[in-house]
């Protein structure tokens, strides 16, 4: 049995080949090590306990269930569930659909996807940023911030219900290109196909990736992958010039003062030198109020665009018709090759003064006479035409009100932003609530860190900070100022407990400010295309061990999953034995697992 490394290690290495063709894939689907690796990726998202369609959830896996699943991977026996259809709130009060999986369709979906991860990592372009190793929403948005410099206009891409309207047929010719083994493009072809259950009636999938399939991004992004590889075709026809011709108006400026300084360097008469100075000082600051490039000059063309998963910002430098033109461009690909529809309404061009929206951030490109002076002491306009990446206050309301901390009252016909008590959570610990309250600061901060004004996350905290006081007045039954009176230590906010030792620990509410986060360099966006999976996995060897964790005997085992540890209430022993290890999981013989469930341990 190969190491799971070196199977992936061989698939990546081929990939940025793409004349290069992938045979006899099928077989790495017979590697136990493949699937032991699956088993230690996925094992912690809480999902797994939740029943798919064969009413069965991660609990009670164990290494027979791989050998079965393999065998019947060998025959092609193997048929993937139809995912079972659930419907969860969206933020705007509607339901969206949701598709579960059965456990056994997880694991053989996240082998699937670690191979195509390795066939087509290296030949994805840099442009590409969602569902992708080392790359994020942060990243794409720093590189829009590097790259789209001296932009005129957006380009707001939006396709209208992507993962719903994937051609089966499209996609498979796709994965044709490079993968030539039929039994592996009939098992992607089984899921596609494997539909849903909504209300105990199955329903077959014509389009779209699988419901709540591991599987589904990795798809997703070989398909945009076409259109990827067309917007660089595209730039390089569209790209021309070198760089803008200068603006004439900043050239006779520039001029002027070099004949002034010259004129300075022979004139004796003080009073002469000192009108010469004021002269020279009037034409620098003429000169700063305009901009060095001649933003009229049609010679020079850029595009920039920048994706992740199907949103998609493009930066021009052009008129406002090679906008237009370019959307229809990209309109007409996506139809044609990809029948895919492109959004007339909500695909918008944005001059790029104003602000367009990606990924939740407010962008625009900034136009600034403030001028910094270089090593050398020449002052120049080093803030003009760069990229902003803004957090708005509508996005910090939006996100304080589904948070349920802040209501709105009117004064004076203003609005008037007030934190508010949250009463779901004061029934829980004191450590829970400031965690809870940490968490989501923290997360909301984490994500927003690469904003310029970033500092504008302060009001945010302020509001998270009152609701939280509240809270706890709420859950005491007493005021504010009590509670800050009783928790407020040097000025900050700290609740005193005790861990499984018994020994005292102090946890504080987030006091580290808003500090911008620096952008990430390029250097951490280059392709990657070596394989490092953990193939030792301590779930396995503990399976393997033949050991029962509980009783010591010595038969197969079984893992015993919870969704949480803070679901456990900590009295039975095996409650216990899983905080005390800090573990979700327990290896336990048959016996001890049924009467784990049963309670009677």
């Amino acid at each position: 049995m190969r190491n799971s490394v070196n199977v992936l290690n061989g698939l990546s290495k081929h990939s940025p080949q793409v004349d290069y063709t992938y045979e006899r894939l099928y077989r790495i689907l017979f590697n136990e090590e493949m699937f032991y690796v699956a088993y230690q990726r996925i094992y912690a998202k809480e999902g797994n306990m939740t029943k798919g369609s064969d009413g069965k959830t991660i609990d009670g896996m164990n290494l027979t269930q791989i050998t079965d699943l393999i065998d019947l991977l060998r025959t092609e026996a193997y048929q993937p569930k139809p995912a079972q259809r659930v419907y969860i709130p969206k933020k705007n009060g509607k339901m969206r659909p949701l598709g579960i999986p059965s456990f056994d369709d997880k694991l053989v979906q996240e082998v699937l996807r670690m191979i195509l991860e390795a066939i087509y990592e290296g030949q994805f372009e840099n442009c590409s940023h969602g569902f992708r190793p080392k790359r994020s929403c942060h990243t794409a948005l720093t590189q829009i911030q590097k790259r789209f410099t001296g932009a005129k206009w957006f380009i707001e891409g939006d396709i209208k219900g992507f993962f719903d309207n994937i051609n089966h047929e499209i996609l498979i010719g796709i994965l044709k290109e490079r993968i030539s083994d039929e039994r592996f493009i009939r098992l992607i072809r089984k899921f596609l196909n494997a539909g849903y259950i909504e209300d105990w009636t199955f329903h077959k999938t014509y389009s779209g990736t699988p419901q709540g399939g591991i599987i589904s991004p990795i798809l997703a992004n070989i398909y945009l992958d076409k259109l990827d590889k067309f917007m660089m075709e595209y730039a390089q026809r569209f790209n021309k010039g070198r760089k803008h011709k200068p603006n004439k108006a900043r050239v006779q400026l520039e001029r002027q003062k070099t004949r002034a300084m010259r004129n300075l360097e022979v004139v004796k008469d003080e009073n002469g030198k000192a009108e010469i100075v004021k002269q020279i000082k009037s034409i620098d600051k003429a000169r700063h109020s305009i901009t060095s490039d001649d933003e009229m000059d049609d010679s020079f063309k850029r595009i920039q665009y920048e994706r992740y998963a199907d949103d998609f910002l493009i930066g021009v430098i052009g008129s406002k018709e090679d906008s237009k033109q370019i959307k229809e461009d990209i309109k007409n690909f996506l139809a044609s090759k990809l029948k895919l529809e492109l959004s007339d309404e909500k695909t918008l061009i944005t001059h790029t003064e104003k602000k367009a929206k990606f990924l939740g951030y407010e962008i625009f490109v900034n136009k600034s006479n403030l001028a910094r002076r270089d090593s050398l002491g020449r002052l120049s306009r080093v803030y003009n035409k760069k990229v902003q990446l803004r957090v708005s206050m509508d996005t910090i309301k939006k996100k304080l009100i589904d948070l349920e901390v802040l209501e709105i009252k009117c004064h004076n016909g203003k609005e008037v932003w007030k934190p508010r008590e949250r009463g779901r959570l004061i029934n829980n610990d004191d450590l829970e609530i400031l965690k809870m309250y940490n968490y989501q600061i923290q997360g909301f901060h984490n994500y927003y860190a690469i904003a310029n004004n970033s500092a504008l996350l302060t009001s945010f905290k302020y509001i998270m900070e009152y609701s939280m006081y509240k809270t706890f007045a709420g859950k005491y039954r007493t005021s504010v100022r009590k509670i800050l009176r009783k928790y407020k230590k040097d000025k900050v906010f700290t609740i005193h407990y005790s861990n499984k030792k018994g020994d005292v620990r102090t946890q504080t509410l987030y006091n580290k400010g808003f500090k911008r986060c620096k952008s990430m360099v390029d250097e951490q966006l280059d392709n990657i295309t070596t394989i490092n999976y953990i193939t030792s996995t301590s779930l396995i060897d503990r399976l393997k061990a033949q050991k029962c964790e509980k009783c010591g005997a010595i038969e197969n085992l079984e893992m015993h999953h919870v969704r949480k540890l803070t679901d456990l209430d900590g009295k039975g022993f095996l409650d216990k034995m899983m905080i005390a290890r800090r573990r979700k999981t327990l290896a336990l013989c048959r016996s001890c697992h049924l009467k784990t469930h049963t309670g009677t341990i």
